[in-house]
């Protein structure tokens, strides 16, 4: 069957071709889509990547433009900055929504892409969300973006390194683009103002307030903006509260199967280890305004505690366990200013990870040297069989002993001591290395003293 050619004006998805980034489609328009950058030099916020010396722009400067994956928060400029490099790079821009599209899409905008090429034209293939379509989908792309049928550009909110398959990223180069910053959106309000004509009706700390609110999302502040330019033009300078009472307020970047989980409590973990109470209660502080379950939290603390902090404060574990328990019998929110509490605590402690270090050595050590018997003279004896064997004789009892200890060997015969716990000079285990120090020595005297 010959390819169906599109009619004038229309792609072969039978739909209005997309227009032009600088051509604006009748109709009410939002200001998000009214102040949408119409060069990549109008994109706020992404000089890394679109500035004098930013990768993107030095591709488009050695007319090199390849597959890319463009990696952000929401409100950053993804779709945006796709469209304006398919602009400058002379390309077709044909866009597919991972939500909305099936395999079935994917072959439709795959053969267009073909048919154009066949004419002279290249194609910039749009996908948003593309971490949604699963491994097989994403497949789908290999021939194309290695052929040269498409420049596939994907935008994602996901790490793409968990997200997409390893076979598609090694063909497509990936661009971080940053959350928004306070001068980035300090600039989209100004140019809000400039495009209704007036100023919006905030003092300087509503302002803040009201890009503080945003949270990095240039999109949702505009949204914003648009809302307090709906007010009437008499409309007084309003402070924060007043501010806050009228917009509500954006919910926290957190999404507790994802990245942004994974992000935090490494981040909170890091904090403890690192001894910082303040950026460690800052985190925690975080995690539950993002609407992270506390018990998940207590957990990872009681761990901490054991990891991290261990015999050096021989304390926190007890706390931990405590700070849990205060925590399910209070509930929120009472209970997580007992894991508050617990947070200050383990990151102001001394820290050791003697015991787990030692812990991991005893695993390795147990799995090399299999099934070794205990020494003969640490075995019971109860049966006369035992006793012939030799099994408890020459047992020193440590009690009886000199300063209670005997000094006697307790590894396999024949197995050469390992050193696995060796305790830091930090805290409580500081006493404990002492202690330990001083019982090797005895034990090398019994030693002598046997031989």
């Amino acid at each position: 069957m010959p390819a169906r050619r599109p009619i004038a004006g229309q792609d072969l998805f039978g739909s209005a071709e997309a227009p032009p980034a600088t051509e604006a489609p009748s109709g009410p328009r939002p200001l998000a889509d009214r102040l949408r950058p119409r060069t990549l030099s109008e994109v706020v916020g992404q000089d890394h990547l679109l500035g004098p010396e930013g990768a993107l722009r030095r591709m488009l400067d050695r007319g090199a433009l390849a597959s890319l994956i463009l990696w952000g928060p929401p409100g950053v400029g993804k779709t945006t900055i796709a469209r304006l490099l398919a602009e400058q790079a002379g390309l077709r821009f044909a866009a597919l929504s991972a939500v909305f599209s099936g395999v079935a899409d994917l072959k439709r905008a795959f053969d267009e892409a073909r048919l154009r090429r066949a004419n002279g034209a290249g194609t910039l293939l749009f996908v948003d969300e593309i971490h949604r379509f699963n491994r097989a989908q994403q497949d789908g792309f290999l021939p194309v973006v290695e052929d040269g049928t498409v420049v596939l550009v994907g935008a994602t909110t996901e790490n793409p390194s968990f997200a997409l398959n390893g076979a598609l990223l090694s063909r497509c180069q990936v661009m971080v683009l940053k959350r928004l910053d306070d001068d980035a959106l300090e600039l989209l309000l100004s140019r809000a103002e400039d495009e209704a004509g007036r100023p919006l009706p905030l003092d300087a700390g509503a302002r803040a307030t009201l890009r503080a609110m945003a949270d990095g999302d240039g999109r949702y502040l505009l949204n914003m903006a648009e809302q307090l330019q709906a007010l009437p033009a008499n409309t007084r300078a309003m402070d924060s509260a007043a501010l806050s009472s009228l917009l509500a307020k954006r919910a926290a970047l957190y999404d507790k199967d994802r990245e942004e989980h994974y992000n935090l409590i490494s981040a909170l973990h890091k904090s403890l280890r690192g001894s910082d109470p303040d950026a460690a209660l800052y985190w925690f502080a975080r995690m539950i305004k993002g609407g992270e379950d506390p018990r998940y939290i207590a957990r990872r603390l009681a761990r901490f505690a054991s990891e991290d902090v261990g015999a050096a404060d021989p304390t926190a574990l007890p706390l931990a366990l405590a700070a849990w328990e205060t925590y399910e019998r209070l509930g929120t929110p009472e209970g997580e200013l007992a894991l508050a509490q617990l947070v200050l605590h383990l990151a102001a402690a001394p820290k050791s990870n003697a015991a787990y270090t030692a812990w991991k050595a005893a695993q390795a050590l147990a799995t090399e040297t299999g099934s070794l018997m205990p020494p003969a003279n640490i075995l019971n004896a109860p049966t006369k069989l035992m006793k012939s064997l030799g099994y408890g004789r020459d047992y020193a009892y440590d009690h009886d002993e000199e300063e209670a200890f005997s000094g006697a060997n307790y590894f396999p015969d024949g197995m050469e001591r390992p050193r696995l716990y060796r305790p830091t000079e930090r805290g409580a285990e500081a006493r404990v290395a002492r202690h330990l120090e001083r019982l090797e020595a005895l034990r090398e005297e019994r030693r002598r003293e046997r031989e």
